[in-house]
């Protein structure tokens, strides 16, 4: 290497040496933790709790299947979920942390593991790009900067709330990326530079990105604030350069920004979010005392003893000016305030109060944190200043002491821990130290913080995994293997769907073992595809945020369901493939026939079909409490209060419920439907748990069973009541009947019918005409063209795609498009153009002024 290249070399290598350790450190000390405790992958324990399992590693296997060919469907359109739903929304916002791509490198079946890696590199970019951004907030030892940036890269909101979901954990590097460009805006320069990574933060996940502009737009007024020496007008110039600078970055990221917003607005509402107030101001304070997770919602922000430590000195750190000490203060305050403030919690996430913690944004309190430890670290707090802040920690410690989230982990960090961080910062204090003790006092702060980093990461993963809500997901377990090669035996996509059915893996198991089912959990659920589903007969969580797939033989038909899954009893893990009648997914009809608000799920399902498949009998009640029959139905008495409450809805222990019989031809098969009943169902020698409440969980139409020879059904409805079920609650279908309906739908299916990635090529039968019939539910998007004609919004026929056809037609085409994209494109566009102007302008001048430097010197 010449002598010129080294020059070089040497200090890009200085420079990269700081952030590297601290991506190195805080990476490391999360696997020590993770090792010890036995989490995936260093140990059987899974860590696919919550959404992690029920929607992460589900959505990161589609996106290895669209990596791989391996799916039906593209960035635009989901043939798998929900029976057909749009997909682009999703991948903008759970799969564009560009570390969620490593998944392509992986085996599908290990698709865990880069999973796994998304958090914890996150973990290390978020920690390193501190490290650059402390240096920008003042100069010094990169060592130093680098053990801060470990307590910000596993701090408490990294450990409670963003290991679990992989998109959030872009925010931690979000967050000193808009720093490093509000830091440029200071000083005028790199404004080009600066609007790629204001971009690069809001590509990656824009729900976080959001939280991480604001708070270094606070960060950047207050350093335009405490800046001495600089006139207002220059001021007002970095603050215009600023906000032209987040705007162009924005405009750059922003497909990801309207798509996700016309698709949220299509979504169906989620279940109405209170806020309950905030909580008691000592729980707060206790959340700054690492090692711990309390039982109550609150915004976890700790940083490790050494943060706290140094944010505790801050105030008495005399070289840092008094109005600096009192502004960062300041900032700390009014932040930790807003995060427990509801109209301030409306801002910090996008003016929705989210369901679950409302405290999603406590990893900007964590940043703050740190930033005000490296100001008071980097002007050399004294011995006095430091024992200073020792005194308020410990005093935090006692006033704290009985609060949940104060565990063992506490008592040994605060007290322990941070006896070690004192002695080492009072040694590399001195000046005249012998190089021996301050290298000493940093290998000892090093592990110090490295060590006690892991142990609170052990900690409270220890205490987080002991929450029943937070037990794993098998995921891609052997069983779940096992199931997907069975669907994959009778794959028969376009003709007809095979749906993996019980639900059993995740949430999304369409995505994760493949099929093409109803199951779909997502935050983009759209509100026309949750509620025709439901009002077809199939079932939904959360509020509909969460569809199921059809468990009756007339939703399956309707829906082309040629083959489901579904487990066998006491069968060990074991699953079998049941065949049953379908329609063909694009289906010709005459004039569709509308339906009356009233009808029930029954009439609807047969206007559907096209044809009369069910008997429909009265209900009369022979057994058990007398029901109170309405114009809504049946109303249930209440039965007695068990003296324990149970997870799984039950009958008392006599057995108490109310009977119904009714009359149907002996074999047929009889279903129930019951939307909104809780409790057990049994009937005709079965029995099936209902878990409906009213708007929030929707039982699906279930199967009793077949039709005695003596045309007798009597079903048990046992609850807690008092509950209401449907006046026409029984249906029996005629297996014949069925068949038949079946078999005509299949007389005007088309000649051929291909799908691609987002959209459909029907060639139709000759003589085609009337109204051809998609078993999609219809959703904004779809256009669809005939025989070549302008392309226009298909109808729907109760909630599917309808397409009114000319006699004689021939071809069908449809096509899905994002609603939002071509607006979101020509932003991005235009924001691409003004910026690669700026960029060309600045090269043409800079060229200029070197020029003219050179023709001076020469």
């Amino acid at each position: 290497m010449s002598r010129e290249n080294a020059a070089t070399v040497r200090p890009t290598i200085r420079r990269l040496a700081a952030p590297g350790l601290a991506a190195l450190l805080s990476m490391g000390a999360y696997c020590l933790a993770l090792t010890v405790h036995g989490s995936y992958p260093f140990g059987p324990r899974s860590r696919a709790v919550n959404d992690l399992g029920n929607q992460f590693v589900p959505f990161h296997a589609r996106l290895w299947d669209l990596l791989h060919g391996n799916t039906s469907g593209d960035l635009f359109f989901n043939w798998n979920s929900g029976y057909g739903v749009p997909f682009l929304a999703d991948f903008l916002t759970y799969l564009m942390n560009p570390f969620s791509w490593l998944v392509g490198l992986f085996p599908r079946d290990r698709v865990d593991l880069p999973v796994f890696l998304v958090t914890l590199l996150s973990i290390g970019l978020g920690s390193a790009l501190m490290t650059v951004f402390l240096g920008r907030l003042h100069p010094g030892s990169g060592l130093l900067r680098a053990l801060l940036s470990v307590g910000y890269g596993l701090c408490a909101w990294v450990l409670n709330d963003g290991y679990a979901d992989p998109m959030w954990m872009w925010g931690l590097a979000a967050l000193p990326m808009t720093g490093i460009a509000a830091d440029w805006c200071l000083h005028r320069r790199r404004w080009v530079a600066g609007t790629l990574l204001v971009a690069l933060a809001w590509a990656g996940n824009f729900y976080t990105a959001a939280m991480a502009t604001l708070a270094m737009a606070l960060v950047l007024g207050l350093r335009l604030l405490l800046a001495t020496g600089v006139p207002v007008r220059d001021r007002l110039r970095s603050l215009a350069r600023a906000l032209s600078m987040a705007a162009a970055g924005i405009l750059l990221a922003a497909p990801a920004l309207t798509v996700t917003f016309l698709a949220s607005q299509a979504s169906q509402p989620p279940l109405e979010a209170v806020y309950r107030g905030r909580p008691p101001l000592l729980y707060q304070l206790a959340q700054l005392l690492p090692g711990g997770r309390g039982g109550e919602s609150v915004p976890h922000i700790f940083i490790g003893v050494l943060g706290l430590l140094l944010v505790a000195a801050f105030p008495f750190v005399r070289a840092v000016p008094r109005r600096a000490r009192i502004g960062w203060y300041a900032l700390m305050a009014g932040i930790a305030g807003s995060l427990v403030w509801e109209p301030a919690i409306l801002l910090w996430h996008g003016f929705a109060l989210p369901n679950g913690s409302p405290y999603r944004a406590s990893f900007v309190l964590s940043a703050i944190l740190v930033m005000i430890a490296w100001l008071a670290l980097a002007h050399r707090p004294r011995p006095r200043e430091l024992a200073a802040g020792a005194a308020l920690v410990a005093l935090l410690t006692v006033v704290c002491h009985n609060q949940s989230s104060i565990a063992t982990a506490t008592w040994v960090l605060v007290p322990g821990g941070g006896a070690l961080v004192f002695a080492a910062l009072v040694a590399l204090h001195r000046h005249r130290a012998p190089s021996g003790l301050r290298t000493a006092a940093t290998t000892v702060l090093t592990c110090t913080v490295v060590l006690g980093s892991a142990y609170t990461a052990l900690s409270v993963t220890a205490v987080r995994d002991k929450i029943p809500w937070f037990r794993p997901k098998t995921t891609l377990s052997e069983r779940a293997l096992a199931a997907q090669d069975g669907l994959t035996a009778r794959a028969d996509w376009p003709r007809s769907r095979t749906d993996p059915g019980p639900h059993e893996f995740a949430d999304n198991d369409p995505l994760l073992i493949g099929g093409e089912g109803g199951s779909y959990y997502s935050s983009y659920v759209p509100a026309g595809t949750a509620r025709t589903l439901r009002a077809l007969g199939a079932g939904w969580y959360m509020r509909g945020r969460h569809t199921l797939s059809f468990e009756d033989p007339v939703g399956r038909a309707i829906m082309g369901v040629s083959s489901y899954l579904t487990p066998v009893p006491h069968g060990r893990g074991r699953y079998v493939t049941h065949r049953s009648p379908a329609a063909p997914l694009l289906t010709v009809r005459g004039a569709l026939p509308r339906g009356d608000r009233g009808e029930s799920v029954f009439a609807r399902q047969e206007r559907v079909l096209g044809a009369g498949v069910y008997e429909v009998p009265a209900l009369t009640p022979t057994a058990g409490a007398v029901p109170r029959h309405g114009r809504d139905g049946w109303t249930l008495p209440a039965a007695p209060k068990p003296a324990a409450r149970s997870i799984r809805p039950a009958a008392g222990p006599d057995g108490a419920g109310t009977t119904f019989t009714a009359r149907c031809t002996p074999g047929s098969t009889a279903v129930w439907s019951a939307p909104w009943f809780y409790g057990q169902v049994s009937g005709l020698g079965g029995s099936s748990t209902g878990i409906g409440h009213r708007d929030a969980t929707a039982n699906p139409v279930r199967t009793l069973g077949t039709v005695p020879a003596d045309g007798t059904v009597s079903v048990r409805f046992s609850g807690r009541g008092p509950q209401r079920i449907p006046e026409h609650a029984i249906g029996c279908v005629s297996p014949d009947k069925l068949a038949a309906a079946v078999a005509a739908l299949r007389a005007g299916a088309p000649a051929k019918l291909t799908t691609s990635g987002h959209g459909l090529t029907a060639e139709l039968a000759p003589g085609g005409g009337g109204n051809a019939v998609l078993a999609v539910p219809a959703v904004p998007g779809w256009s669809c063209s005939v025989d070549g004609g302008p392309a226009r919004d298909p109808d729907a026929f109760a909630g599917l795609l309808a397409v009114p056809l000319d006699p004689g037609a021939a071809r069908l085409v449809c096509a899905y498009t994002p609603p939002g994209l071509a607006a979101g494109l020509a932003a991005s566009g235009a924001a691409g153009l003004a910026v690669a102007a700026v960029g060309t302008a600045t090269a043409v001048r800079r060229r200029r002024a070197v020029a003219h430097t050179t023709s001076l010197k020469s």
